[in-house]
């Protein structure tokens, strides 16, 4: 049984010698006279003098801007710290930097899909098709500051769209085209689209999801809407539908191709928005989260040169839908001049180890996973080292939940003896990571590797003292680039200061359960707050409540999510019915409908239990952490008051359902006196 914290990998001298990291550190003491002895050095550096940090990195990778910038930031307090006032530059121009030096053939994606083959892109083709779309953009009335929203799948055209709409200033959100027609109106309609790209379905599994009649719904609630994008992804040859101005994606390329040196990229002000990301808030709809163009760029040529350590020649690999941060990380890749694999489908289909087979043909160097995915393959049996030739294979990227030192040890075992296992941890508000990889850094079984550069991350306690080798609350001392310039329609930003300042003023206080070492080595421990946690994907109760109590026989409702030992995770849900009514299982399925239909699979609950009452605080809010806790085996004086609740009964339901299932985190037995 291998043990958490135990050494499996110790980077090759060349290895940690030829990498990004190495390179950048030569260069500081080069040019800036700045020597660091090892990685904890340059990291106390990069969070104590980021003034010099960050534009060390502005330097470094020559970042184009019509100006130059005034400062590098206004002043060291959060929020709304201003970084690079001044500058004028353009996230989409730098992704597509590669183009000019790129060969004829050099391949920038890899696509396929459960209904299209293995295909490539070049770098060639993908900027001139990129440059006739935004072009086309422009001419259909589209300006810096509209919005453009995607509801497509992982596909060649969707990367397309979103680096050809913020080419000319447009700000970009995607959706999955999985989600339900509600929870893409409650996140559309708040930042009022003036066009969408929209794809016919998508196929998952083997099964053909048809998606116009959701389209129509859609374009229904967005009044703001001018113009449709149309793409006949799963009948090519099926003509638009008649839906009010549409026109058809392959329409748009019927025009001369644009020169690379006579398109112009709409080089914007520092705080200037990228693009609107949904992060679900525990009330309310959905946080639309707004970043800029100047701190996505910094942020992102950092994090995918140093701690993912790709560059031209590289080919990146991570499973995700469009409507998931990692797809916008994903294309975030291409700054570093590598390709990336996109595919659209099922994971484990028409066979349990087709990705394995993928990055076999693909020659993917990094490729991304979730724990639950390892799972499956450890489950399964699996040894991809033993069916496909993984010898260009030279990192794991495992994110999207904790993972365990068993997770480690099958990657070394069945995948490849000497590889780069890296974990790591961030989120959505940020679009980036906070503790992950370096290449210079030794692997421990279930460790993430370290805080990354310009992230100032500590674990503290709840009355704000430090904590080494402590469980703690993930908090950031110092501001960073990629923090939202601000939440969209929050005018006082009160949204912004309520989901992460207002528990230490002037201190991002994340909301995860973190662990440092003395070493630097990071644990996460899973969410301290009640934002749900599902196989990497955050979700928003309030997303849950709206879908669940439309249903007629519900009165009230509770959910939470637990993590639980080896990745797993347990997300039941609470149900108080109205009089007369039963939980049977017909009123299971027909709620497990409503969250699939309104929602996404993602929402549905592993179980579903009817309570007397949902426990409530005296201020009126559904005590969700607490019950959390409960469940996850916190005694309930550590949880909750019961002073400080409306109803204090309706919490020994939880306090009994945890005893009686006093396993059932262990080996998802279910609560006898618990079930419905």
């Amino acid at each position: 049984m291998i043990k958490e914290g135990e050494l499996l990998w110790t980077p090759r001298k060349d290895f940690a010698r030829d990498s990004n990291l190495s390179s950048y550190m030569e260069w500081l003491q080069r040019e800036r006279g700045q020597a660091f002895a090892d990685y904890d050095a340059l990291w106390r550096w990069s969070v104590s003098d980021i003034e010099g940090f960050w534009a060390s990195i502005w330097a470094y990778f020559e970042v184009q801007s019509t100006t130059p910038y005034q400062r590098v930031i206004d002043r060291r307090s959060m929020p709304g710290a201003k970084w690079f006032e001044g500058s004028q530059v353009n996230y989409a121009e730098h992704l597509l930097r590669r183009e000019a030096q790129a060969g004829p053939d050099e391949v920038v994606f890899h696509h396929m899909t459960e209904t299209r083959p293995l295909a490539r892109m070049t770098w060639h083709e993908l900027g001139r098709r990129v440059r006739i779309l935004a072009t086309q953009l422009r001419a259909m009335g589209i300006k810096p500051g509209d919005r453009v929203v995607s509801y497509m799948p992982n596909v060649p055209e969707t990367a397309i769209a979103m680096i050809a709409a913020t080419a000319i200033g447009a700000i970009w959100s995607s959706a999955a085209p999985e989600f339900g027609v509600k929870t893409v109106i409650e996140r559309f309609a708040q930042i009022e689209p003036k066009l969408l790209f929209a794809a016919d379905g998508y196929s998952f599994g083997g099964k053909i999801f048809r998606r116009e009649a959701e389209v129509r719904r859609i374009a229904s609630e967005l009044p703001t809407l001018e113009k449709i994008v149309w793409l006949p992804y799963m009948d090519p040859g099926y003509t638009v539908p008649d839906l009010p101005n549409v026109v058809a994606w392959s329409k748009l390329f019927e025009h001369p191709d644009v020169p690379r040196e006579q398109f112009s990229y709409e080089r914007v002000a520092h705080d200037h928005p990228l693009w609107v990301v949904f992060s679900s808030g525990t009330t309310g709809l959905p946080k639309a989260i707004v970043h800029s163009h100047v701190g996505v760029l910094l942020e992102h040529l950092k994090l995918m040169h140093f701690h993912l350590g790709l560059r031209p020649g590289s080919t990146m690999f991570f499973y995700s839908t469009t409507g998931w941060m990692m797809w916008n990380l994903l294309l975030a890749a291409l700054h570093t001049g590598s390709s990336v694999v996109l595919y659209d489908g099922n994971p484990a289909y028409p066979s349990n180890d087709f990705l394995w087979k993928l990055a076999a043909d693909t020659g993917t160097t990094c490729f991304g996973a979730s724990p639950t995915f390892i799972q499956m393959m450890e489950k399964a049996g699996l040894v991809p080292r033993e069916r496909y030739d993984l010898s260009r294979l030279e990192s794991m990227l495992v994110a999207g939940a904790p993972s365990t030192p068993e997770t480690f040890a099958w990657c070394y075992r069945c995948v490849k003896s000497d590889l780069w296992v890296t974990s790591q941890s961030g989120g959505t508000e940020i679009c980036s990571g906070f503790v992950g990889a370096a290449p210079l850094l030794p692997v421990y079984a279930g460790e993430i590797q370290t805080r990354m550069l310009g992230m100032d991350v500590h674990a503290w306690s709840d009355d704000g003292k430090e904590l080494i080798d402590e469980v703690g609350e993930l908090v950031v001392t110092s501001p960073f680039p990629s923090m939202p310039i601000y939440f969209w329609k929050d005018s006082n930003g009160k949204r912004y200061h309520d989901a992460y300042f207002d528990v230490f003023p002037g201190v991002w206080r994340h909301g995860d359960f973190i662990k440092i070492n003395g070493r630097g080595g990071c644990y996460i421990y899973g969410r301290s707050d009640s934002t749900l946690n599902r196989f990497g994907v955050r979700i928003g109760t309030a997303e849950i409540y709206r879908a669940v109590e439309q249903v007629d026989e519900v009165a009230d409702s509770l959910v939470v999510c637990c993590e639980l030992p080896g990745g797993q995770f347990f997300m039941p849900l609470y149900v108080k019915l109205k009089p007369g009514y039963k939980l049977d299982d017909a009123l299971c399925k027909r709620i497990n409908a409503k969250l699939r239909e309104d929602c996404s699979p993602r929402h549905v609950p592993d179980r579903i239990y009817a309570v007397a009452a949902v426990p409530y605080t005296l201020t009126g809010k559904k005590m969700e952490v607490p019950v959390r806790k409960i469940l996850m085996g916190w005694p309930l004086e550590k949880a909750a008051s019961r002073d400080a609740m409306m109803n204090p009964d309706a919490i020994d339901y939880f306090v009994r359902f945890a005893q009686e299932s006093i396993d059932y985190q262990w080996r998802r037995v279910e609560p006898k006196a618990a079930q419905a």
